[in-house]
């Protein structure tokens, strides 16, 4: 497994991390025991990184992972904050970040949190100084060790790399999702601030095995959020067409198989090496999927962003490249 160097953190993580909002069973059922082997499986494959929010589960993915951290120090946990109550600036006060705060590290048994995210706030908190006053005193009086921002478009990203105490800003970003590579990597190269990656496989997209017949259950956002009813559209099927999607995903895993690959690991392995990213943190329901997940990391130098820009203008671009 490569790493990574987080500059402003002071430290490095592996390339492929692992995203558990899955192990809240907020959608799909998994066992305790089952996100356990999950958990294990990724720190064998050697993952050193993983990404939670106090909402997944409400509160069950940072117990669960709080659970295994307590024998595996090692780990990295970033958590995220703020989706606990109604999206207004006004909610994201001093008040509300003790509380969330204090909840999430109830919830992992540590005194100082590694890395807490503002998770996908409104663009007026992330142009708000007073939140990151309020972050920063968080910082000195010992409750967070760093902070960083979750956002939705690339704007609200390069807003957040503008600010010195920012550490990391997570976002959508795969195959079919290019717009960050425009502006946000380079701006964070230049300010050190780490990039998480995250819905890395468009949803299940591009794992090649959906087709236009593939159902999904009510619970899952794959269903209920296709069209943007719960929260931003661009989080599920990273906002494509789903039928176009499957299309693209098809092409995807042909250029896959033709390097010898399968289609989720090289779209993960592709991902990871891009300049500018620091982690990739796609979900696991399965210990084979985990440990399949992890092996991108140790893939060869993969240069396929000359075909991934043909496929992504060609189906993607005009749709949406302008809305995130």
């Amino acid at each position: 497994m490569r790493t990574t160097p987080m500059t402003r953190l002071g430290r490095s993580v592996s390339a492929i991390g692992l995203g558990t909002w899955q192990l809240g069973a907020d959608w799909g059922d998994v066992s305790e025991t089952d996100a356990t082997a999950i958990l294990e499986a990724s720190v064998e494959s050697g993952v050193t990184i993983f990404d939670t929010a106090d909402v997944y589960g409400d509160g069950r993915s940072e117990q669960i992972i709080g659970r295994f951290a307590a024998s595996h120090p090692e780990v990295f946990i970033a958590t995220k904050i703020g989706r606990r109550l109604e999206q207004v600036p006004e909610n994201y006060s001093m008040e509300n970040f003790r509380a969330w705060t204090d909840r999430s590290r109830a919830n992992l048994g540590t005194d100082t949190l590694d890395l807490v995210q503002l998770h996908c706030p409104p663009s007026a908190v992330i142009e708000s100084d007073a939140v990151f006053d309020n972050l920063d005193s968080l910082v000195e009086e010992g409750a967070i060790a760093h902070y960083g921002v979750s956002v939705e478009t690339a704007d609200q990203a390069l807003t957040a790399i503008a600010r010195p105490g920012v550490a990391s800003v997570q976002i959508i970003l795969n195959a079919f999702r290019l717009k960050p590579l425009d502006a946000v990597l380079p701006a964070a190269i230049d300010a050190g601030v780490a990039i998480i990656a995250r819905v890395p496989l468009a949803s299940g997209l591009l794992s090649g095995k959906y087709t236009k017949d593939t159902t999904f259950a009510a619970d899952d956002h794959r269903n209920y959020n296709r069209h943007g009813a719960a929260f931003d559209v661009g989080e599920t099927f990273s906002g494509v067409d789903y039928d176009e999607g499957v299309a693209a995903a098809q092409e995807f895993a042909a250029l896959a198989e033709q390097i010898g690959l399968t289609a989720p690991v090289a779209a993960l392995a592709w991902l990871s090496q891009l300049p500018g990213v620091t982690t990739v943190i796609p979900g696991a329901r399965n210990v084979a999927q985990a440990e399949s997940n992890a092996s991108a990391g140790a893939v060869k130098l993969l240069d396929l962003t000359p075909q991934i820009r043909e496929l992504y203008d060609r189906r993607f671009r005009a749709e949406i490249h302008h809305r995130w």
